[in-house]
């Protein structure tokens, strides 16, 4: 009987779903929409370390904090943009919540099964959203833009690269006022991701 049980346990799947603070549990392989609460990706990116949590100063840069920058570099790349592009610019690295964030050196030795995961997670959480669950290549560049912008400033004033290095890696920010960091804590960057998260919501039903 004992070794029944022990049978059956071993060939079950490995658990492939998180559960949430939410009480949601989403399926990492297979996400579905229902399961995505914003709550629980602000919590999450508020949580997670930028570069590996190599930064200078006594606390980490979050990824929260960081997509509120790229949100805001959006805006000035394009002024006027619709509400609901600067949610998908706000929700960019939203996947990282449940998944973490992986230096691109590491994601590029992973290969393609990282995408994959990846990109059924940011389907299913444009679609919680009203977002369309692929964005339209011109969107996907200007946030990528705004993105590379952000991650420069970063390098410079926490990450320890020199500006040559940076430029090299990230190019020169274009479009876009020079940002000094103040790196907000885990709390502080909850709950300025959240306050966007729900203005950008109203102007996108308003």
């Amino acid at each position: 009987m004992a070794t029944r049980k022990r049978a059956n346990t071993q060939s079950a799947p490995p658990r492939a779903w998180q559960r949430m603070l939410s009480g949601r549990r989403l399926d990492l392989l297979d996400p579905s929409p229902v399961d995505v609460e914003i709550e629980d990706i602000a919590h999450g990116l508020a949580r997670v370390a930028r570069w590996n949590g190599q930064t200078v100063g006594p606390l980490p840069f979050n990824v929260a904090q960081h997509s509120l920058i790229v949100e805001n570099f959006c805006s000035e790349l394009k002024p006027g943009w619709p509400a609901k592009w600067r949610l998908a610019a706000l929700l960019h690295d939203a996947p990282e919540f449940v998944i973490g964030d992986m230096i691109s050196p590491f994601k590029a030795q992973l290969g393609g099964q990282y995408k994959v995961i990846e990109g059924r997670l940011m389907e299913a959480i444009h679609l919680r959203f009203g977002l369309p669950a692929h964005l339209p290549d011109t969107i996907e560049k200007l946030i990528k833009r705004a993105d590379r912008a952000s991650a420069y400033f970063e390098a410079v004033q926490l990450a320890g690269f020199d500006p040559a290095e940076a430029r090299k890696f990230f190019g020169a920010p274009r479009g876009v006022a020079h940002r000094e960091l103040d790196v907000m804590t885990a709390l502080q960057s909850q709950k300025a991701y959240l306050e966007r998260f729900h203005q950008l919501a109203k102007a996108i039903s308003a």
